[in-house]
């Protein structure tokens, strides 16, 4: 073989896709890095708002970006050039988007809309994280083939960036997901799981809804499903969730159980007795046939997706 030709085909063989991970110092972005950087494949820009809140601070790069901006999205975009984006970055706070529409919109809408069209001058595959809040909660759980029809302003946004991604010039895939739970490195924050554990340890009773139908979502499950689709460029809606519908007080219930803790003390209310700014769409879920046949998707059951997250939050 002429040496040239076989040099060529080495750095074919060995060439590394770059990926452009927003949202990074939130709950999927934090899972995403390090499951990217372990596939090794791939060469990881990580961006978000304020300084790196990711403690491990491996082979990767960290960009602050204001995504909200188009020259700050543009000049980011165009110094990376990245193969693949992973628009995980959102206003998702359900409340918070009701009470703040112009910042829901602006995060939501005009961050997705500034990405989309910087992706389109380097031709980046999109993968863009999108919720069960698009439909109405009427005849879950649903397909990906399902009328979208949001009741709150957060499912607004996301059904109206959905629209930005599927109009573009782009391959794209738009990932529906649905309650993701797990463990953040940010002492700002908390998830369910130690919400639910902390209370009870301290004697607390707690109220948690029951006439609300999910399908839970474990973090490493969701940032799996986004690495499937990246590996294979699958274009198309796709689900990413857990299969099992459960209420939020299941969810205690199990949480609680796990941690040989008092069940009694978890009361079940009607989500019409709180006082939320924001409607909810009383159930939801995802059907995951499609990315179990496309992907070979398998989410872990919540049964299972309480154990790996007690071992990370002993560590």
């Amino acid at each position: 073989m002429n040496p040239l030709i076989f040099f060529l085909s080495l750095e074919i063989a060995f060439y590394m896709k770059k990926v452009l991970i927003t949202g990074s110092n939130g709950l999927l972005g934090q899972h995403l890095i390090p499951l990217f950087l372990q596939d090794g494949q791939y060469e990881v820009i990580a961006t978000g708002r304020g300084a790196n809140r990711f403690p491990h601070k491996g082979n990767y790069i960290y960009e602050e970006a204001n995504l909200r901006n188009a020259s700050s999205v543009n000049q980011l975009v165009d110094k990376h050039k990245p193969d693949v984006i992973i628009h995980s970055g959102a206003m998702s706070q359900v409340d918070e988007c009701e009470k703040n529409k112009d910042a829901c919109w602006d995060t939501n809408v005009g961050a997705t809309r500034y990405l989309v069209h910087a992706a389109e001058s380097c031709n980046a595959f999109f993968i863009f994280l999108s919720t069960d809040f698009v439909f109405d909660g009427l005849q879950g759980p649903y397909t990906e083939d399902a009328l979208v029809n949001p009741i709150n302003y957060y499912g607004t946004s996301k059904a109206a960036a959905e629209r930005l991604v599927m109009n573009s010039k782009l391959q794209w895939a738009i990932v529906r997901t649905v309650l993701v739970y797990g463990v953040v490195h940010d002492p700002k924050r908390s998830n369910m799981i130690s919400w639910v554990k902390n209370n009870l340890q301290e004697g607390k009773k707690i109220k948690v809804v029951d006439d609300q139908w999910r399908t839970p979502t474990l973090c490493q499950d969701l940032a799996k499903g986004c690495l499937l689709i990246a590996d294979k460029k699958t274009t198309g809606v796709f689900n990413i969730s857990g299969e099992e519908t459960l209420t939020p007080y299941d969810m205690a219930v199990q949480i609680a159980a796990f941690f040989n803790l008092d069940t009694s003390l978890v009361e079940k209310i009607s989500s019409k007795t709180l006082a939320q700014p924001a409607a909810r769409p009383a159930r939801t879920g995802l059907v995951i046939s499609k990315a179990a046949n496309e992907l070979g998707y398998k989410p872990h059951t919540f049964a299972e997706g309480l154990e790996i997250i007690a071992a990370e939050m002993k560590s």
